[in-house]
C-alpha cells in the first residue's frame, strides 16, 4: 500500500514495456542481476545468489527512527531495529551498488554507517505523468479551500504531522478568504484518528481512508493545496503525485522535501524546533506560506506539474534504472 509497493509495480510495468524480463525468482538460471527494494526476510537466498555471482542493485530510503522516540510496544521496537539491521547488512556484504532515493537518505545512511565502498547513486522516484496530471475528473470545490493529506500509513511522525495539519486548517480558517476543509488519506490507527479529530471537532475534517491509486490522482485533481505530513521522507511518492497532478504543495523543511518540492511548486519551510526529538513544529511560517500559495494558485498548479514534468517522470526514472543495473553488471 504505496510505497515500496507503488514504486515496484510501476517499475516493473515500465521495464516490461522495453522488453526487460521481470520476475521474483533469484534462482532463475538465465536471471542476470536483482534490484533488492530495501531489505528482505531470505537473507539466505540472496547470499547463495550473490556467491554465484549475480549482481545485487540495492534501493534504498530512510531507517526506522520514530520508535525511539515514541514507544509503539516492544513488538514494534524490535521488528523496526532489525528492519535496519537487515538492510544495514546487505548494504555492506551483498549489495554491488545502492540506489538511494534522495540526497539526503543517501547522507543519512553514510552518516549512520559509513560511506562504503560500493557504488552508489541517486534515483528519484517517478510517477505515470499520464496517470497523474492536472487534466482529468475531479471535484475542485470553487467555495472554500481543500487541503489533502495522503499518507499510505498515518502513525507515529505521520500522527504528529496529522495534528500540525489541524494547526495549520485552523489557522488557515481564521485568514483565508475562503473556508477551509482537511482531507486524509491513508490508513489511519483508530487511536491516531480519534486524538485528530478531537483537535478538529469544530473544523471541516474528512477521513477518505485507504483508496486506490486511480482515487489518488482524482483526490489530488480536487484539492487545492497539498500537505506533506511525514517527518523526514526520503521521497514521498504521495508528494510527486500530487507535483504531477498539479497540486501545489506546502510542508516543512525536513527529510528530502526541499530537494523536490521547489519554489515554483509550493513551498518549504522550517521547522522552527527538532523534528529528530519529535517537537511541536512553529506553525506560522506555514500559514504564511500556504496563503501565498492559495492568493496564486494557478500559477503554482503549473509550475508544481512543470516540476514533475522536469524531475519525476517515469521514463525517466526507468531508464535510470536501467543505466544503474547496467553499470553494475559491467
Amino acid at each position: 500500500m504505496g510505497g515500496p509497493t507503488s514504486f515496484q509495480r510501476r517499475l516493473m510495468v515500465a521495464l516490461q514495456a522495453r522488453g526487460v524480463s521481470v520476475h521474483h525468482d533469484p534462482q532463475d538460471p538465465d536471471c542476470q542481476a536483482i534490484l533488492l527494494i530495501g531489505g528482505t526476510r531470505h537473507v539466505g537466498v540472496l547470499w547463495r545468489a550473490h556467491q554465484r555471482g549475480l549482481r545485487i542493485l540495492q534501493r534504498l530510503d530512510g531507517m526506522n527512527w520514530i520508535h525511539r522516540r515514541r514507544f509503539q510496544g516492544l513488538r514494534y521496537a524490535l521488528r523496526a531495529e532489525y528492519a535496519n539491521l537487515n538492510l544495514a547488512f546487505i548494504r555492506r556484504f551483498l549489495a554491488d551498488g545502492v540506489v538511494y532515493q534522495s540526497q539526503f537518505a543517501r547522507a543519512w545512511w553514510q552518516r549512520v554507517y559509513g560511506r562504503g565502498e560500493k557504488w552508489e547513486t541517486v534515483i528519484y522516484n517517478g510517477v505515470d505523468l499520464d496517470q497523474f496530471a492536472p487534466f482529468g475528473m475531479h471535484e475542485r470545490p470553487a467555495e472554500r479551500w481543500r487541503m489533502l493529506v495522503v499518507e499510505g500509513h498515518l502513525r507515529g511522525g505521520s500522527a504528529l504531522g496529522l495534528e500540525s495539519a489541524v494547526r495549520l486548517m485552523r489557522a488557515l480558517q481564521e485568514r483565508a478568504s475562503r473556508p477551509v476543509e482537511l482531507w486524509v488519506a491513508g490508513e489511519v490507527p483508530t487511536a491516531e484518528r480519534t486524538l485528530v479529530s478531537s483537535l478538529a471537532c469544530d473544523l471541516t475534517l474528512n477521513w477518505v481512508g485507504v483508496v486506490s491509486p486511480e482515487r489518488i490522482a482524482y483526490l489530488d485533481r480536487s484539492s487545492h493545496l497539498f500537505f506533506s505530513a511525514e517527518l523526514h521522507p526520503a521521497c514521498p511518492n504521495a508528494v510527486i503525485e500530487a507535483l504531477a497532478c498539479g497540486l501545489p504543495v506546502v510542508g516543512f523543511d525536513t527529510g528530502a522535501l526541499g530537494e523536490i518540492v521547489t519554489p515554483v511548486a509550493g513551498r518549504v519551510v522550517p521547522y522552527g524546533a527538532d523534528p529528530w526529538r519529535l517537537q511541536s513544529p512553529q506553525i506560522e511560517p506555514l500559514v504564511e506560506a500556504s496563503l501565498e500559495i492559495l492568493s496564486n494558485w494557478s500559477v503554482f498548479s503549473r509550475g508544481a506539474r512543470q516540476r514533475a514534468e522536469a524531475a519525476f517522470g517515469l521514463e525517466r526514472m526507468t531508464s535510470q534504472y536501467l543505466e544503474a543495473l547496467q553499470v553494475i553488471l559491467g
